[in-house]
């Protein structure tokens, strides 16, 4: 429901604040007061075409924001379509997603038009493009009247209604899987029923790829092993000469004359110039660790202190003993080997011109053999993969075509049942010659779903996700005239009788939460304008819908649960229009000089009066009927 519309700097409309009714809200003023600027404003707000001609005179830019408070059936459609928008363009905080437990959605819609004539849309506070604003708002809120916002008049909407009318929603659920699987297969067939010469160049590419691949034998990883094995072998010298100095300087010693040594062996290095180490003793690190173990040993006798020192040089020989066997296989293990190592540089040029046709890693290379592989086993066995799709698309043809059928049988009875209340409320709204009718067509197509006729013939039907059928609503308001288009009856008030009777006996079916009728008054008369008055307020006693109807007729506005007034007043130089909610004196001041013009008098003021009276207990009476299913009552018709 439209909870509050805030309205600032549009056309005349200074500042408005509107607080409305979660039931059937009457908007009435004089002619001109700007009822239907009003209207304007909120299409604005719902993503309609708006120019800078809207934006107040002085000003630079223009505001309209409505709050919506909207209690969410997650077994509607349209419903759970909403949720899907909100939640792919992240416009709902996850902690106030509605939840069926809480199925309450609350939204900000807003727009701000410039002087220049730029917009911006807001959802939550978000900015997001006019279509979406449009999508969102034709979700919560239907604008009826003189304006092209009419859900009724777009045919595409005619059999979601219908099914939302006959409760088709879990049939219709089981057959738009059905219909996906069967995509699914005629998507594959395409495929797989490619152009010949096309298939056979596919095939020779297939299979030089995938042997190209196959006899590399590629493994994830070797390409870091095969490089650190490449650096290794560059190196072996160097590192043979570092290893072996080093197991000689930890564990056997070196002779200093004998020109064994780091800097002979491996170059002058960062180790020492001339090779000597800690003076050149020419003994090992550990024959010395050794030695230093024994003098601290000497010490101990006569500074027991030293003893802990002594473990110190103990633990650190052991340590180095393991350093030294590790440094010493290290030594043995290195073996520089030529032919090894064009093997490695061959096996690392083989895989960089694999990377280089086929991913940028041995991961990606792989993956991309295991697809084309597939899709080669799929090719070279199409034939027997065709015939198996084929069968499986025939049995989902036939499921289709019997849950379709179905589907449609239930949209004929149902179609049938809508003509008839339609007319029968229209009836009730003085167009008693007015002729409903649901019409419902197919269309034949050679690659249709079969179905039975009452004769024993196969027909094949055109289907999608929703069935067999094209619904379209079709209207006869003139005697001696065939039914006709909705977008073709006559204009006035016998197209807003038309759209309220349909809206009466759709309502149930209709997941959109907020209606507004813009003068739906217009060409009905004081007895009609009581009938009219009824079915709008009859729209909103489940509590499922919110109406706001702006009308100049009191038999309408005194329905109302909530009354408000819109008056246009003249400060100065500057035009501004206000709207507040009448209190009940005042309600039956405004209804009375609905009914006799100004200035008031006592007569018309018990006259609408009398009025309010007899329409509350006329609700009270229908509130009461319609939970056990008793017949509505019939309003009393007050004369003026």
């Amino acid at each position: 429901m439209l909870q509050e519309l805030n309205i600032s700097n549009f056309a005349i409309i200074d500042r408005l604040n509107l607080r409305l009714n979660p039931g059937f809200n009457a908007l009435t003023g004089e002619t001109g007061a700007g009822k239907s600027i009003i209207i304007d404003a909120m299409g604005a707000m719902l993503g309609e075409k708006i120019g800078a001609e809207f934006v107040r005179h002085g000003t630079d830019r223009a505001r309209v924001e409505g709050f919506f408070e909207v209690k969410i059936n997650f077994e509607d459609e349209r419903f759970r379509h909403l949720l899907t928008l909100l939640d792919e363009n992240e416009l709902l905080d996850p902690e106030e997603r509605p939840t069926p437990e809480n199925p309450i959605l609350r939204l900000t819609l807003g727009r701000e038009i410039t002087s220049s004539g730029r917009t911006v849309c807001r959802i939550n506070g978000s900015a997001v493009k006019t279509d979406m604003l449009r999508d969102i708002g034709q979700a919560l809120v239907d604008i009826h009247g003189q304006t092209e916002h009419i859900s009724l008049l777009r045919v595409g909407e005619h059999l979601e209604l219908l099914d939302q009318y006959a409760n088709l929603s879990g049939q219709r659920r089981r057959l738009a899987e059905l219909v996906g699987q069967l995509r699914a297969i005629r998507k594959e067939k395409h495929t797989l029923q490619r152009d010949e010469r096309e298939l056979v160049r596919r095939t020779e590419l297939l299979k030089f790829q995938v042997s190209e691949i196959e006899a590399a034998a590629l493994q994830p990883g070797e390409e870091e092993e095969l490089q650190k094995e490449r650096q290794l072998q560059n190196a072996t010298e160097k590192l043979t000469g570092i290893a072996d100095r080093a197991y000689r300087v930890l564990y056997q010693g070196y002779d200093e004359d004998s020109g064994d040594s780091y800097g002979a062996m491996a170059g002058r290095g960062r180790a020492g110039g001339s090779g000597r180490m800690g003076g050149g003793s020419g003994r090992s690190v550990q024959a010395s660790l050794t030695e230093i173990e024994t003098l601290l040993a000497d010490l101990t006798t006569y500074e027991p202190s030293f003893k802990q020192y002594n473990e110190t040089v103990l633990n650190a020989r052991y340590q180095l003993e393991d350093v030294a066997q590790a440094v010493r296989d290290f030594r043995d293990r290195v073996e520089f080997d030529p032919a090894r190592l064009e093997e490695v540089e061959e096996r690392l040029d083989l895989i960089r011109a694999l990377k280089r046709k086929y991913g940028s890693s041995i991961e990606e290379i792989l993956e991309f053999y295991k697809t084309s592989a597939d899709e080669l086993n799929s090719i070279e066995h199409s034939g027997e993969r065709l015939q198996e799709l084929a069968q499986q698309e025939g049995k989902l043809l036939v499921k289709i075509g019997h849950l379709a059928s179905e589907i449609s049988a239930e949209r004929q009875k149902a179609g049938k049942q809508l003509a008839g209340e339609v007319e029968q409320s229209l009836r009730d709204l003085r167009l008693l010659k007015a002729r409903f009718e649901v019409h419902i067509t197919q269309s034949d197509d050679p690659h249709g779903a079969p179905v039975k006729n009452a004769d024993g013939e196969v027909r094949r039907l055109s289907f999608d996700a929703k069935g067999f059928d094209r619904v379209e609503f079709l209207v006869s308001l003139n005697p001696g005239e065939p039914p006709k288009p909705l977008q073709k009856v006559a204009s006035g008030g016998e197209t807003s009788r038309l759209m309220l009777a349909l809206k009466s006996i759709l309502a149930a079916a209709d997941a959109i939460p907020t209606l507004i009728f813009d003068e739906v008054d217009v060409g009905v008369g004081g007895r009609s304008g009581q009938v009219v008055g009824e079915k709008l307020w009859q729209l909103t006693n489940q509590g499922e819908h919110q109406v706001i109807c702006i009308t100049h007729l009191p038999q309408i506005a005194a329905f109302g649960d909530g009354h408000y007034n819109i008056v246009k007043r003249v400060e100065g130089e500057r035009t501004s229009t206000s709207v507040r909610r009448l209190t009940e004196p005042e309600r039956i001041d405004e209804l009375a000089a609905m009914l006799g013009g100004v200035p008031v008098t006592e007569i018309n003021r018990l006259s609408a009066q009398e009025m309010l009276q007899e329409i509350s207990a006329w609700k009270k009476t229908a509130h009461d009927a319609r939970p056990h299913g008793k017949a509505l009552p019939e309003p009393e018709t007050t004369t003026v």
